[in-house]
């Protein structure tokens, strides 16, 4: 699926069932952000995000716990999941999209470049997804762009709508 397929899809999703969502990003730098607010109509269901490129601004900014990081690294699946925990938290959103991996060109801490989790977290609880991906270091962050679009796509289809 296009990079701006799934936002628009995404969007459209969230402004339907009039829920909010915000992000934590690492690996793509904001890239997330910046797809979705491409999208006509986004004001009314992004309330903003957090880009913590540094291990530990991943703690401080977006709460993910510190024992979490120092035991496995910032690219794993548990760290995914407490930073989509924590901007959905910290910015009052319905949902929280995260992003963690390694876009290259070098291995990261023993951690191959292509190894990505993407995760959202709802009011139902958080999904993540492990992504091996293959292309330059573009390639690996657009492709996890589109893959936590999907995945809050897919999300809010499983999600039971609010009474």
């Amino acid at each position: 699926m296009d990079i701006s397929v799934a936002a628009a899809a995404a969007v459209h999703a969230l402004v339907e069932r009039r829920q909010t969502v915000a992000t934590a990003e690492s690996l793509t730098g904001g890239l997330v952000a910046a797809t979705i607010v491409e999208i006509p109509g986004v004001s009314a269901v992004y309330r903003g995000g957090l880009v913590v490129y540094a291990t530990e601004l991943k703690a401080r900014l977006a709460g993910v716990p510190e024992g979490l990081l120092a035991e496995r690294g910032p690219v794993d699946g548990d760290v995914a999941a407490a930073l989509a925990e924590g901007a959905r938290e910290r910015c009052g959103a319905d949902w929280g999209l995260a992003t963690t991996g390694v876009a290259g060109p070098e291995p990261q801490d023993g951690k191959p470049v292509g190894l990505v989790f993407v995760a959202v977290a709802g009011p139902a609880g958080t999904r993540v997804r492990e992504l091996k991906l293959d292309g330059n270091r573009a390639a690996v962050r657009t492709e996890s762009v589109t893959a936590v679009l999907q995945l809050l796509t897919d999300s809010l289809r499983c999600a039971p709508t609010a009474a």
